[in-house]
């Protein structure tokens, strides 16, 4: 059943309303913030009051505007939008508190500016989460490409210029050259760019030309290079010169989440199980991005920043939620859409506590960080409890989805996909296990005796998400709840 509802225009308007006030507030600190904050938990606030009528089987939409006939900007929160809308929003109240502590910790310049595109990002992110066709998902896409260039170039000096330029060459390049073209294809072979109704079907046809949806498939798998599939993935390591609350946000909230929803609906809503089996377009795509799995793994294993280590994780990580959708079997499906929420969670910890043991020792090296879990034992043990998370160990939230995935690939008959999943696991425990037994089990150096923890506003928020991932890894029902529900 189809509900029309205003509330996905006004989800869009909290955050947008938000920025607004940020910049009429910016000369006084404390009513910035607190409006920020208010418009992040009305902006959750009204994304949950969707559950339940999603929940019950309703599609919610709501139409704005139309271009062409089959071009529209219109609206929908469905199974699948709710994942990515539940934890964009609800990880923006929890960020803000924490950008709080770090911003005033290193007495940061332009909090107003960071603010203010923070919330023109979660702007975009909800836009891209509530699309209901390719052209409205294109256009916010771009919202948070353009909003998140100045977080990216937040220091204004050489480097952060430098990680700013490559980040939006790479991702306006691709999306000009790959996205449009592509758009331009499907609106020809199908006369709409509306999303389909399940992922079954799509919107392609079975007699379509199989080259050109070949041609147009891989330039939407891509061109949405926020997915980080290798080798498109250079913007995202660049991009680490941001201050850590942008690091968290490119990597958990917004950034790299819009590319792998994007890439998602965009396999499952646009081509579809049925045609992307016909056409043997999966499995191929989930060896492509295995390379992607494995390689960012090893070269996470070679670096001792520990924000480096944790952008190339990232880049490895993202590629489960693609393998788990080309893999076009429902745990495999199952497996990849939660991990957009585990992956969020877990992740958003490990730069909070690199954030934090920044602000308070200023090392941002692993060698570095001999026996600073004795100091700082919460910041740390958040760490341990993510890190776990992101191996797949039980009982966090990272062993469901690859759980998951690892059924998906039995379910296919993909014994070397498994193998890359097993392999992938070993990785991660190799470049996460050392952090958090150097920082127990290592020596803490005589200097580093007076340290302490960060402030509350940063220790309270990566408290709470190392928690939730723990809590949704032992109770994993609440978002694969979303995740079976796009199989109906």
């Amino acid at each position: 059943m189809e509900v029309v509802t205003t509330r996905l225009v006004l989800a869009l308007l909290a955050p947008l309303l938000g920025a607004l006030l940020v910049v009429l507030t910016g000369r006084h600190p404390n009513l910035r913030e607190t409006c920020s904050f208010i418009a992040a938990t009305v902006l959750f606030a009204i994304v949950a009051s969707l559950v339940p009528e999603v929940w019950a089987g309703s599609k919610l939409s709501y139409h704005l505007f139309q271009l062409l006939p089959g071009i529209s900007v219109t609206f929908r929160a469905d199974y699948f939008s709710m994942i990515f809308a539940l934890v964009a929003s609800f990880l923006w109240m929890v960020t803000v508190v924490y950008s709080m502590g770090y911003m005033r910790g290193l007495q940061e310049h332009a909090q107003t500016r960071f603010n203010a595109c923070f919330a023109l990002a979660l702007f975009g992110s909800v836009g891209c989460a509530f699309s209901d066709n390719l052209f409205t998902l294109y256009l916010f896409y771009e919202v948070v490409s353009i909003s998140t260039y100045p977080l990216v170039a937040h220091h204004q000096d050489q480097e952060g210029y430098e990680g700013g330029r490559k980040y939006l060459v790479y991702l306006t390049a691709t999306v000009k050259g790959m996205i449009l073209p592509a758009m331009v294809g499907i609106y020809f072979l199908t006369g709409t760019l509306d999303f389909a109704d399940n992922i079954q079907s799509g919107i392609m046809s079975a007699g379509s030309n199989r080259p050109l949806v070949t041609i147009l498939y891989v330039c939407c798998l891509i061109g949405f290079a926020k997915n980080g599939i290798m080798p498109f993935h250079n913007w995202l390591p660049s991009a680490m010169v941001a201050p850590t609350p942008v690091s968290a946000l490119l990597h958990a909230v917004a950034v790299v989440k819009v590319g792998v929803f994007s890439t998602s609906r965009v396999m499952l809503y646009v081509f579809g199980v049925n045609l992307m089996d016909e056409f043997n377009l999966g499995i191929p795509t989930a060896y492509f991005v295995s390379i992607t799995i494995l390689l960012g793994s090893i070269i996470a294993l070679s670096k001792d920043n520990l924000k480096a280590r944790l952008a190339y994780s990232t880049v490895s990580q993202l590629s489960y939620v693609i393998l788990g959708v080309a893999l076009l079997t429902p745990s495999g499906i199952e497996g990849g859409l939660v991990h957009i929420a585990n992956h969020a969670f877990s992740k958003i910890t490990l730069f909070f506590c690199a954030g934090a043991i920044y602000v308070a020792t200023r090392k941002k090296d692993i060698s570095q960080m001999s026996g600073l879990g004795h100091v700082m034992p919460l910041t740390f043990s958040a760490f341990a409890v993510a890190s776990l998370s992101m191996i797949g160990v039980p009982p966090v939230a990272g062993f469901v989805s690859k759980w998951y995935l690892v059924i998906g690939s039995l379910e296919a008959h993909q014994i070397g996909l498994l193998a890359v999943l097993l392999a992938s696991t070993l990785l991660n425990a190799g470049y996460f296990v050392p952090v958090t037994y150097r920082a127990f089990f290592g020596t803490l150096a005589q200097a580093d005796k007076d340290l302490k923890e960060a402030s509350p506003a940063m220790v309270i928020p990566l408290l709470i998400t190392a928690a939730i991932s723990f809590a949704i890894g032992i109770f994993p029902g609440f978002f694969m709840s979303f995740a079976k529900g796009v199989l109906r």
